[in-house]
C-alpha cells in the first residue's frame, strides 16, 4: 500500500511540474504575442519609414523558440527513458546482491 500511494505522489508531483512547464510557456508566448502586436502598431503609427519592431521580434523570438525546445524538445523523453533504464539496471545489481 504505502508503494502505490509513493508512486501515486511522485506522479502527482511529476505532473504538477510538467503543468508549470506548459503553463510557464504558454505565459511566454502570449506576452510574446501581445507586446510585439503592440509594437509592430506602435511602429508602423510612429514611423513607418523604419520597421524596428523586428529588432525585439528577433531577439525575443529566439528566446520563445529556446523555452518551446525545453519545454516540448526530444530530450525529455530520453532523459526519462535513460534514468528508467539506470534504475531499473540499478534494482537488477541490488537484487543479485
Amino acid at each position: 500500500m504505502e508503494t502505490y500511494i509513493t508512486k501515486e505522489n511522485q506522479a502527482y508531483e511529476k505532473a504538477t511540474r510538467r503543468v508549470k512547464e506548459l503553463k510557464g510557456f504558454y505565459g511566454n508566448l502570449t506576452s510574446y504575442i501581445l507586446v510585439i502586436s503592440f509594437l509592430i502598431v506602435l511602429n508602423i503609427l510612429t514611423s513607418p519609414g523604419y520597421l524596428w519592431f523586428f529588432w525585439p521580434m528577433i531577439g525575443w523570438g529566439l528566446g520563445v523558440a529556446a523555452h518551446a525546445v525545453t519545454t516540448f524538445g526530444i530530450g525529455k523523453d530520453w532523459e526519462e527513458k535513460k534514468i528508467k533504464e539506470l534504475m531499473e539496471e540499478e534494482r537488477k545489481n541490488v537484487k543479485t546482491l
